[in-house]
């Protein structure tokens, strides 16, 4: 990847810094092993602030057009919110070739395209946002005949060094006390491992083409997990009542665990699994 091409990229974005800058390149490579390219016509779902947008935009070229959807509100999201960077990105060179729905679910009946309307249909980063296996499903199912070829990222849970271990304890805290709540804005509302991603993908009449593994050691979500959990995890708990005593204790003891395995060693994010599924 040329520094040249990420330059240009992150101009466009709200974030303009060296975090945004390895956000940015790590989308980069994720774009090229999906095989986005010039005059695409791309759908993604969960596009959040843009990171993979943008990306997707610049590659799609002057001739192709990505549309953006996503079920939470302009107003959500930090340090920047979903509105105030989608606006950002919309007056950039890259605006013209892309369009943005914010508080739209793809499941409304009043969402629709003619089938493969799509080349790709994007999935980058937003699995864990959805509130159950059955609603990410249904998605899936939904979508489908949208696209051409569906392209989905997400963190593997998977780890392959201790140093990924706080990541994924955060994680699966998360996941263990949100599946008590009915409404969330946490980053983590259902895990899904890898084989249930493949299972839900087949289930859907989805055959995976290509799968990689990739690695971004500067990515900085790891540590923004870890903080998040550290400090809204006793606000959350305080909100749940029908959650077993025992569980709570769990909990909290795993939460001691984390504070524990960030003291002495370095932190790193777990791997990233990709695919493409036709």
């Amino acid at each position: 990847m040329e520094q040249n091409t990420l330059d240009k990229i992150t101009k466009c974005m709200l974030t303009n810094s060296s975090i945004q800058k390895v956000q940015t390149e790590h989308r980069i490579k994720l774009a090229q092993f999906w095989g986005i390219k010039e005059g695409s016509r791309v759908l993604e779902i969960g596009c959040g602030q843009g990171d993979t947008t943008a990306v997707l935009a610049y590659l799609a070229g002057e001739t192709g057009f990505v549309h953006g959807i996503d079920i939470a509100s302009p107003d959500y999201g930090a340090p920047a919110t979903l509105g105030a960077s989608a606006d950002f990105l919309k007056k950039s060179y890259l605006g013209n070739r892309i369009t943005f729905n914010f508080e739209t679910d793809v499941l409304s009946p009043g969402i629709d395209f003619p089938e493969n309307y799509f080349d790709f249909i994007i999935l980058s980063h937003c699995s864990w946002y959805f509130k159950s296996s059955g609603e990410f499903s249904s998605v899936l199912g939904r979508t489908r005949k949208w696209g051409k070829q569906l392209c989905f990222a997400e963190w593997d849970a998977r780890i392959t060094s201790i140093e990924q271990y706080p990541h994924l304890l955060a994680v699966l805290i998360q996941a263990q006390y949100e599946s008590f709540k009915n409404d969330s804005e946490s980053n983590v509302r259902t895990l899904f491992t890898l084989d249930d991603i493949k299972r839900l993908a087949r289930e859907a009449g989805f055959t995976i083409q290509k799968e990689t593994a990739l690695f971004s050691p500067g990515l900085q979500d790891a540590e923004w997990e870890i903080d998040y959990l550290l400090q809204e995890y006793h606000g959350e708990m305080s909100l749940i009542d029908e959650m077993p005593d025992k569980l709570k204790s769990l909990i909290h003891s795993e939460v001691n665990l984390l504070q524990e395995s960030i003291k002495y060693r370095q932190v790193k994010p777990m791997s990233i699994y990709a695919c493409t599924a036709e």
